[in-house]
C-alpha cells in the first residue's frame, strides 16, 4: 500500500489524447464523467490523501483443453466484492480513531485514475504493456483506493523501466500494444481482453481467429513478462496470493456445456464472480470461438508435412 497526493495527477491530457483516438473501444464509460476523474474532490469533498492497496492475485493455472481458459484474476470470489471490503474495514478503523472523517472505498466502478494515484503512491511503475508493474512483486495484483479527508504524507513515485525487453509487445497475437507519441499503450478495440468481455456481439471476422482459447480476459502479457517469472534469487517475485477468497476456484462447464448452457444455469453458476460481466450470450460466443479456433488449429497442424 501507499499514499497518493490527490492534486498530483498528470496524465490527464495522455488520457483524453487516448479517448480521441478511440483506444477505449466499447468501453464507453471510460470517456464518461471526465471532469470527475481529473478532480477526487467531487468524489469526496474535502480529500486530502487517496490511500492505494494492491493485492496479490496470481495462482497456479491448468489450461485444459476441454476446459474454458479464465484470466487469473476472475478464477476466484469477484474482487471488486473482495477488495471493497477490506477498504471498508480500513475506513472504519481509521474512522474509529478520527471522529468526523470523511472517507469513500473506490474499486474500478468510480470515476479515479486509480492506476496512476497507485503509482504516485509507490506501488508500482507503467510497463510497456501498460499494467502496473512492481519490481519486486511483479504485476500479478489488483487495485483499489481509499479516500480519506484525513491528511497522510504521501509515498514517493515508483521507479523502473522495461528497458529494451518487448515479449509483451511480440507476444500479444492482435498487436494491441503500441507506441504513440513517445508513449507505449493499448489499443482497446484489439485487445483480446477488450473482445471477450466488453464487446458486445460478433467480432470482426479477421480478428476472432487471434482470440485463441481465450474465454474470458486474457493474461498473455503478463505471463511473458521477466518481472512475473518466478526466480531462485528473487522468491518475493509471482507469489502465489495468500487471499482465500481469490483462490477459491469454481468448477466450469467444458467448453462444449458453455455453448448450450441455460440462463438458470449461468446464473447460478456466476453469482460473486467477475465473469458474470461477459453476459449469457457472451461466454457462449466465447466458448464457441474457442472451440472453432480449436479445430482450425488441430486441421492446421493434420496438413502439415512431417518433418525429418
Amino acid at each position: 500500500m501507499g499514499v497518493a497526493d490527490p492534486k498530483g495527477l498528470v496524465g490527464v491530457e495522455h488520457y483524453k489524447k487516448w479517448i480521441e483516438k478511440g483506444y477505449h473501444g466499447p468501453m464507453e464509460y471510460l470517456a464518461n464523467h471526465l471532469h470527475l476523474r481529473q478532480d477526487v474532490d467531487s468524489l469526496l469533498p474535502g480529500v486530502r490523501s487517496v490511500i492505494c492497496v494492491g493485492l496479490n492475485y496470481n495462482q497456479p493455472v491448468s489450461n485444459l483443453p476441454d476446459q474454458p481458459r479464465i484470466a487469473r484474476y476472475a478464477l476466484g470470489r469477484d474482487y471488486h466484492k473482495v477488495i471493497r471490503t477490506k477498504l471498508k474495514s480500513l475506513g472504519r478503523l481509521l474512522e474509529s480513531h478520527h471522529p468526523g472523517l470523511g472517507w469513500r472505498a473506490c474499486v474500478d466502478s468510480a470515476p479515479i485514475f486509480e492506476r496512476e494515484y497507485s503509482h504516485l503512491a509507490g506501488l508500482g511503475w507503467f510497463g510497456k504493456n501498460t499494467c502496473l508493474i512492481n519490481s519486486q512483486r511483479g504485476s500479478w495484483f489488483l487495485l483499489g483506493t481509499l479516500l480519506t479527508t484525513l491528511a497522510f504524507e504521501p509515498d514517493k513515485p515508483a521507479l523502473g523501466g522495461c528497458g529494451t525487453c518487448r515479449l509483451c509487445i511480440d507476444a500479444c497475437p492482435t498487436q494491441c500494444i503500441v507506441l504513440e507519441e513517445g508513449k507505449w499503450q493499448v489499443d482497446g478495440r484489439k485487445c483480446i481482453s477488450t473482445l471477450t468481455i466488453e464487446q458486445k456481439g460478433d467480432w470482426d471476422p479477421s480478428i476472432a481467429p487471434l482470440i485463441g482459447d481465450w474465454t474470458f480476459g486474457c493474461d498473455i502479457c503478463q505471463e511473458v513478462c521477466p518481472f512475473n517469472q518466478v526466480r531462485p534469487t528473487q522468491p518475493s517475485r509471482a507469489t502465489t496470493s495468500q487471499e482465500p477468497d481469490l483462490l477459491s476456484q469454481r468448477q466450469w462447464p467444458d467448453l462444449v456445456q458453455l455453448t448450450q448452457i441455460s440462463h438458470e444455469d449461468w446464473d447460478r453458476l456466476t453469482q460473486g464472480s467477475a465473469v458474470r460481466r461477459v453476459g449469457h450470450e457472451g461466454i457462449k460466443r466465447n466458448a464457441a470461438q474457442n472451440l472453432h479456433n480449436r479445430q482450425n488449429l488441430s486441421e492446421d497442424k493434420l496438413g502439415k508435412p512431417e518433418t525429418t
